[in-house]
């Protein structure tokens, strides 16, 4: 299917109805290994190839053995595959959900006061991204589970608005600590960061959407 990444149209073969084998670890390592010294255009085709067949495969009836992948293979072996990649890509767009989910698992706490700060400046996000009414580090941490869950389990596009919205509220919550802290130009700059990848994955939905038969 057709999936934009920046300004370039990727071509990715991987059709709805075909179940691939699962994703092994030493597969994704030894897929790793050889994206060193290769063109950039290789390596975005690498990072789309392997991102269509981690979504097919989990789309196919496994998408429990794919919600904690991060954790399994290792964040690093993702990173390698995907990390370079624009968040509106799809290889971009899913390590998002896998470091989303990671943030919320090593700064629940973090996390948490992030959103409370900034879910009274962006309501209608707050809705979209479903986090409960208390917020707590447990309940951020489900949120981050329920998104990876949903991109293999339900409508993919919706998954990645929640996402989005979840970054919008984050980025809402670093403005405020910015003009009420002493880390002002920090903050800002994350918030910015925060509001970029938002973006990404709205765009990210479109494509999707777009794309998807």
């Amino acid at each position: 299917m057709p999936w934009l990444s920046g300004p370039l149209t990727l071509v990715v073969v991987s059709e709805p109805h075909r179940h691939h084998r699962p994703v092994r670890r030493a597969d994704l390592s030894a897929l790793t290994g050889e994206t060193a010294g290769e063109e950039p255009f290789a390596r975005a085709e690498l990072a789309a190839a392997t991102a269509a067949v981690v979504l097919s495969y989990g789309r196919s009836g496994h998408s429990e053995a794919l919600v904690d992948l991060a954790d399994r293979v290792g964040l690093d072996t993702l990173a390698e595959l995907w990390r370079d990649e624009q968040p509106s890509s799809l290889p971009g767009a899913l390590w998002t959900l896998y470091v989303l989910r990671r943030w919320c698992q090593a700064s629940p706490d973090e996390v948490s006061r992030l959103w409370r700060w900034g879910r009274a400046h962006a309501p209608a996000d707050e809705v979209v991204a479903g986090v409960s009414d208390d917020a707590d580090p447990e309940a951020v941490l489900r949120l981050a589970d329920a998104v990876l869950s949903g991109a293999y389990l339900g409508d993919f596009a919706v998954a990645l608005e929640r996402a989005a919205a979840f970054f919008r509220v984050i980025a809402a919550g670093r403005r405020q600590l910015a003009a009420d802290g002493p880390d002002g130009d920090r903050s800002r700059s994350l918030a910015d960061r925060n509001a970029e990848t938002a973006l990404g994955l709205a765009a990210a939905a479109a494509n999707w959407r777009t794309s998807a038969p």
